[in-house]
């Protein structure tokens, strides 16, 4: 029985070519999949906070439209106002002032709209109490009393948007899977061919008694250490891209928001663990396999 090879672990890394393309295929791809990685968490997170935003700002508010002659609009809107201080789980209902309807009507008919001069409809902001009211009683009370009165409690417009924001939650976290398996399936195509490449090198290694395990220890260890320095860099430029962006308070809006926020600056920071922990598994994998396969 051959006696089983016992070098320093400095001694096994040598097998592993210390350059050439493996090493910056390695280096290069996890240093770009986490640069990836890190917007795919923002867009993640901004998301989630979208939906809460947009969640927060519809539930518990309703909005009634009450459409009648010039001459009888005051009197239903005073019914209406009465309907609502008598309604169980309504905390208050304020009618819009015209200078109200004309802010919300600017963004899309210009700020010399003449609403004076217009036919619309009056407006009630309604605001709910927990635990909130009936809507379909209230409609129906509405409809008897004030049929003019339409009650809008803006679910179809907030369904919609919680449920797109949940979406592109989701395809930014299998954004994150994807990117994942791509730096498996690279860093496994990189040791593999570190592996063909040193071939002669390892047949001589397993003359003089070198086990398998010594032999993918030295590949595993060292492309680990490659894909976590990377990684490291490509996750730090992508926090400084992330903390370059404009700030929803100077902005607004939702690409501006994508910027990280409190606590959660700190999660990008595991993105190199696991970037080298991916590394790991792919590479012992990989160097398993193709010693297996050599005579």
């Amino acid at each position: 029985m051959r006696p089983a090879l016992r070098a320093p672990e400095t001694q096994a890394d040598r097998v592993v070519p210390p350059s050439g393309f493996t090493a910056r295929l390695t280096s290069f791809t996890a240093g770009a999949m986490a640069f990836l990685a890190v917007f795919a968490l923002a867009l993640a997170l901004a998301a989630g906070r979208l939906a809460d935003r947009w969640q927060d700002a519809l539930e518990g508010t309703a909005t009634i439209r009450v459409s009648a002659p010039a001459d009888q609009q005051a009197a239903q809107l005073r019914r209406v106002l009465g309907i609502l201080s008598t309604t169980p789980g309504v905390a208050e209902a304020r009618a819009l002032e015209p200078d109200e309807q004309r802010a919300l009507l600017e963004p899309w008919l210009g700020p010399d709209l003449p609403i004076e001069a217009l036919p619309l409809p009056a407006l009630i902001a309604v605001t709910a109490a927990p635990p909130g009211y009936d809507p379909e009683g209230l409609r129906m009370r509405l409809a008897a009393e004030a049929p003019g009165a339409v009650l809008d409690d803006h679910s179809r417009w907030r369904r919609p948007l919680v449920t797109a924001a949940a979406r592109l939650r989701l395809l930014a976290l299998a954004a994150i899977a994807l990117i994942g398996g791509a730096t498996a399936a690279m860093i496994a195509l990189a040791a593999h061919a570190a592996l063909a490449a040193n071939r002669q090198v390892i047949g001589v290694l397993r003359l003089v008694g070198a086990r398998d395990v010594y032999i993918a220890r030295a590949f595993v260890r060292r492309f680990t250490r490659r894909a976590l320095t990377g990684a490291a860099a490509g996750t730090a430029a992508g926090m400084a891209a992330m903390a370059a962006l404009p700030s929803m308070d100077e902005a607004g809006g939702f690409l501006t928001g994508l910027a990280f926020d409190g606590l959660h600056w700190a999660l990008p920071l595991a993105i190199p663990p696991l970037a080298a922990l991916v590394a790991f598994a792919a590479t012992r994998a990989a160097a398993f396999g193709i010693l297996r396969g050599l005579p």
